[in-house]
């Protein structure tokens, strides 16, 4: 039976580094918060709001930057770029007739307007979701793999009682993400597609 997979967005199956560094050094530079572009940008993953909150700005601090960044961010969805890979194993699993959900810690809009831009043959997209939160949404899909980039990623799996198959191209290492509970890690998702077929996960 052809399987149904489930992957995250950022640092999965799109790079928005560059854009997402650039708009919250702009915001910083207009509201006088000290939020750093470059530093936000490298750790993606959780959302913003729990980020800025882990770095220890105030609960007004972080709805000013959260509701400028979500007001402003689809100006930058056409700057995202795919990862490497990452058409490659969406059509790997679509065309052994599986289906594919995008299950992400990015807005839902923003992560549909991505998808979009893409042109992507994507199923469903659940936005606003992390760790352990990324279970539910998985689980109803029906997925049987959920694709990942952070250790957080390993935990929605392991929530959802699927297999977590990481990819070492985010923040977090291989040896991070096998101890958060991947069953494999790739370099990047160029290797998905044999993965897939070979069925050795």
């Amino acid at each position: 039976m052809p399987r149904n997979v489930g992957f995250d967005l950022d640092m999965t199956l799109i790079d928005a580094r560059v854009p997402i560094a650039a708009l919250i050094d702009e915001i910083a530079a207009e509201t006088g918060l000290g939020v750093d572009g470059a530093e936000m940008a490298a750790a993606l993953g959780p959302p913003l709001e729990a980020r800025l909150a882990d770095a220890g700005f105030a609960e007004e601090e972080i709805a000013l930057i959260a509701g400028r960044y979500r007001e402003r961010y689809p100006a930058i969805v056409s700057q995202a770029r795919p990862m490497p890979g990452a058409a490659a194993a969406i059509e790997a699993v679509r065309s052994a007739g599986g289906r594919v959900i995008v299950v992400t810690g990015k807005a839902t809009a923003n992560a549909k307007r991505h998808i979009s831009a893409l042109g992507w043959p994507v199923d469903a997209v659940v936005g606003d979701v992390f760790g352990d939160g990324k279970g539910l949404a998985i689980e109803e899909f029906g997925a049987e793999l959920y694709v990942g980039d952070h250790i957080g990623d390993m935990h929605g799996a392991a929530a959802a009682g699927v297999t977590g198959v990481g990819v070492a191209t985010g923040p977090c290492s291989a040896e991070d993400l096998y101890t958060a509970g991947a069953a494999v890690v790739l370099d990047s998702l160029t290797e998905f597609p044999a993965l897939f077929a070979g069925e050795r996960v």
